[in-house]
């Protein structure tokens, strides 16, 4: 098992994702793995989930603040992303994002393909910024 590789039981167990998802043929770039925009609207989706959770209202992406691919992703896979809040301002919620991709039914193996940071505003029903509620 490679460096990236990740046991089983180092996965997130304690929470669940926040989406699951297994990629399809027509998500392919030319060089015939996952199209990198692909996971990146992934992440994006599983980002927002726990920010609008957090907002009690719509947000929107404001800063992709980092994005590291760490392995490719197949057709097949079963890529689950793991999003937490990881702080918040006046307007803004920051969330961190993991991924996971779980390959080889035969032989499984799960490892970590993505890691981003992205931050997200809270908007109100006109489209503009809004505090972010207290807890």
């Amino acid at each position: 098992m490679s460096e990236l590789s990740v046991q089983a039981s180092e996965l997130p167990h304690d929470k669940q994702p926040a989406l699951r998802v297994m990629p399809m043929p027509a998500d392919l770039n030319p060089a015939g793995d996952v199209f990198g925009g692909w996971v990146m609207s992934m992440v994006d989706i599983a980002g927002a989930i726990p920010a609008v959770r957090r907002a009690r209202s719509r947000v929107t992406t404001v800063a992709v603040n980092s994005f590291v691919f760490k392995q490719p992703v197949s057709v097949g896979d079963l890529v689950s992303f793991y999003a937490d809040v990881s702080s918040v301002g006046r307007t803004s919620i920051t969330v961190d994002v993991e991924v996971f991709a779980e390959r080889d039914p035969e032989n499984p193996v799960v490892v970590k393909v993505t890691e981003a940071r992205l931050t997200y505003v809270a908007l109100d029903d006109r489209g503009r910024k809004r505090p972010v509620p207290a807890e």
